[in-house]
């Protein structure tokens, strides 16, 4: 029996947990490290607290149709109150841990929430201090006991304590829990998830059961997902990713829920888990990477030598010879595998040895010959491979890498044991996708919105590229209209905006059909999707080319010491662009270039660190510039942010999305200045702390030119 049998008996969530219970009973359903160790629950354990936390919330009251939101980071309990609140019949509505109470107040009293869960103090607050604004609120219920003593608990409970109280009441609420559960079915309501807001207030996406549980069915058959899984939950809970992948998949799969500590140990926690199925947001991996190059220029000479050379060999080979054959789930490796993967490690250690002697004389010879440059000078090769012919010479180098290099960076970074990865969210800049790839990482790209419950377009394994979103994912239809943008029809489409029919109309047609809001193209040859911008986004010029900033943008935030970019030019005769510059990369660049600053508003405006950045501005222009249809979105001119941009101050979506709309009119004046030819320009901006206060930002900043490279020679031909 496999795990897609179980999926046509299973209705709902609940459904699928009870199955699990026969099927799995004994294996690791969650985990969570707290004080430093990992706590384990099995399917049956979690079934019987999650069944508890249930009947402790009918004992509070909790009637069908119900709004329970849960606002905190991934924590078990968390993922059992949105199961539990299922189990009664009534809708989990997960919030963002990190909005402030404006926002939060927003999402509570559109939902109708009479129920919250909250993960700690602070999110009890927050709720507090709207409480006077949406008195539907009923009872608030908190994970973490600390700072609480002093509250008001005539509404509001611990919720171990309730849970404890679904225990005592079994035989008063199983009858009525039961006969709830039996009623749900495909039809009814699994969560609603709010959408990011990046163009206005947030809209509530009502996702169904059968929106879930066929979505997380076809992908776990997509990518051959079994009950031996481990991943790591800690997006935002509010994320329709974490929803499918902690919750969807992790039911029909059965695998297992690891959940790090706090925000500030998931590196940590990463690598202690060694998750085989991972997902991230570009941003994650474009941090990982800065760190990686942070530390990397801090190694040792030989290191530094040794870690560029197989890097940049592994361009070109590490598809061929460092991704691995991943075969279907619970494939256990037989003894002939055992014996070659032996012999490659013992193949890639004697040539490593070698490789290592080797570097460090040519090291030590280019330390007398240039003592003071030595780094510069010195270049690092492979192992003396010149007896073997192709492509075994190839195959050993980058055996000799992979024992060197990448198998210990795999390890420091989590991801040694990963056998599928995605990213989505944003598209991913080329270069930081092979970068991962090339060090045999299967990392692919997906497509999705909340409105399809994730997945539109999935990269099958041995058709991953850089510049696609890869074919329809299994039972999604997808087309492109006359305008360009992308439509899609699926089983996981949503069932409606809530209380919002007119979004529902303008978004999903009469036959199913739903409308992106992004702009793309399928590849002739291939079948791929290619996502060119948000439709809205793309644009033309003032001399008609075509102008896409987010594919300019992805290209500087390759760099490390940049952060951000956004980049202004529709409608105009030519680009400009705001950046913010990476503390922690930039800071460490200051620290060994002997740079002294007392604020991120200094360091960005050093005159070193825009002649660093305007380096990286000239290296994506001549890039740019070989781009036939996209060479006019060159930049010309561009200014260093004296702030990061914030969600706080509305400047970015929780998701770190950028809100185009709100940057253009809050910083319309520095705008303005990149166009008219200034050098610079006084500006004070508004900032928002984390305890809600506000204030101002005062700055005078430069502007500088770029160097604009000569277009595509295609370009210019088609022109004429």
């Amino acid at each position: 029996m496999t795990d897609q049998d179980q999926g046509p008996a299973a209705q709902s969530i609940p459904a699928l947990l009870a199955l699990n219970v026969e099927r799995y009973g004994n294996r690791p359903a969650y985990r969570e490290k707290e004080f430093g160790i990992w706590q384990v629950w099995t399917w049956a354990e979690a079934a019987t607290e999650i069944r508890a936390m249930a009947m402790g919330f009918l004992s509070l009251g909790v009637e069908r149709g119900d709004h329970i939101a849960i606002i905190g980071r991934n924590r078990p309990a968390h993922y059992w109150a949105m199961v539990a609140a299922q189990m009664c019949g009534a809708v989990p509505v997960p919030l963002y841990q990190d909005a402030v109470a404006e926002e939060m107040a927003y999402v509570l009293d559109h939902c109708g929430a009479r129920f919250v869960v909250c993960g700690d103090q602070e999110q009890v607050d927050k709720v507090v201090e709207v409480e006077d604004r949406i008195h539907h609120i009923q009872h608030v219920m908190y994970t973490d006991k600390r700072g609480m003593r002093k509250y008001d608990h005539s509404r509001m409970n611990h919720l171990a304590d309730i849970v404890a109280e679904g225990k005592a009441g079994h035989f008063r609420y199983e009858g009525e829990l039961d006969k709830r559960i039996a009623e749900l079915t495909t039809d009814s309501t699994c969560v609603m998830l709010y959408t990011s807001g990046t163009t206005g207030k947030p809209k509530g996406v009502v996702l169904s059961n059968r929106n879930i549980i066929e979505t997380a069915r076809a992908s776990v058959a997509f990518d051959h997902l079994g009950c031996d899984e481990d991943v790591l939950a800690y997006l935002p809970m509010a994320w329709v990713g974490d929803f499918i992948f902690s919750i969807g998949q992790a039911m029909v799969a059965g695998f297992c829920v690891n959940c790090p500590e706090s925000p500030a140990t998931m590196m940590t926690d990463l690598r202690e888990i060694g998750p085989t199925y991972f997902f991230a947001p570009p941003r994650i991996f474009e941090t990982m990477l800065t760190n990686v190059m942070i530390r990397m220029e801090d190694a040792g000479d030989l290191k530094h030598g040794m870690f560029k050379h197989f890097m940049e060999f592994a361009k070109t080979t590490g598809e061929t010879y460092g991704m691995p054959r991943y075969r279907v789930k619970r494939s256990k490796p037989t003894l002939r595998r055992r014996w070659r993967w032996a012999w490659r490690y013992a193949m890639g250690i004697g040539f490593s040895v070698e490789t290592m002697v080797e570097n460090a004389v040519r090291l030590a010879i280019v330390r007398l010959r240039h003592p003071m440059e030595h780094r510069k000078h010195f270049h690092a090769r492979g192992p003396l491979l010149n007896l073997y012919p192709q492509p075994l010479r190839d195959y050993f180098d980058y055996r000799t890498g992979e024992v060197t290099i990448f198998s210990p960076l795999k390890n420091t970074l989590g991801l040694s044991r990963v056998r599928v990865a995605y990213t989505a969210g944003e598209a991913i800049g080329p270069e930081i996708f092979e970068f991962y790839r090339s060090m045999g990482i299967n990392l692919k790209q997906l497509y999705g919105q909340t409105e399809a419950s994730v997945f539109i377009t999935q990269q099958p394994d041995g058709q991953v590229r850089a510049d696609t979103v890869g074919v329809p994912s299994p039972g999604v239809e997808v087309k492109i209209g006359e305008n360009g943008e992308v439509f899609y029809r699926s089983p996981g489409t949503f069932v409606e905006y809530f209380k919002n029919p007119e979004s529902t109309a303008s978004t999903k047609d009469a036959e199913g059909w739903v409308a992106t809001g992004d702009a793309g193209f399928f590849e002739p040859g291939t079948g791929h999707l290619r996502i060119i911008d948000r439709a809205k986004d793309v644009g033309k010029m003032a001399d008609g080319r075509l102008f896409a900033p987010k594919y300019v943008e992805n290209k500087l935030k390759f760099y490390p010491s940049i952060l951000e970019a956004v980049v202004f030019g529709g409608g105009r005769d030519r680009c400009t662009a705001f950046i913010n510059i990476d503390l922690t990369a930039v800071g460490n660049w200051a620290e060994r270039n002997n740079i002294a600053y007392a604020s991120y508003q200094e360091l960005a405006g050093h005159p070193q660190v825009y002649q660093m950045i305007r380096e990286h501005i000239d290296a994506v222009n001549r890039s740019v510039a070989q781009d036939p249809m996209l060479s006019g979105c060159q930049i010309h001119r561009f200014l260093i942010l004296h702030k990061e941009l914030d969600a706080d101050d509305g400047e970015m979506t929780r998701t770190r999305k950028v809100r185009r709309n709100v940057i253009a009119e809050k910083y319309a004046d520095l705008i303005a200045a990149l166009y008219d030819g200034r050098s610079s320009i006084y500006t004070e901006t508004e900032v928002t702390y984390e305890d809600g206060r506000k204030g101002a930002i005062k700055a005078t900043l430069r502007i500088e030119d770029a160097i604009v490279a000569p277009e595509a020679r295609i370009h210019k031909e088609a022109a004429e």
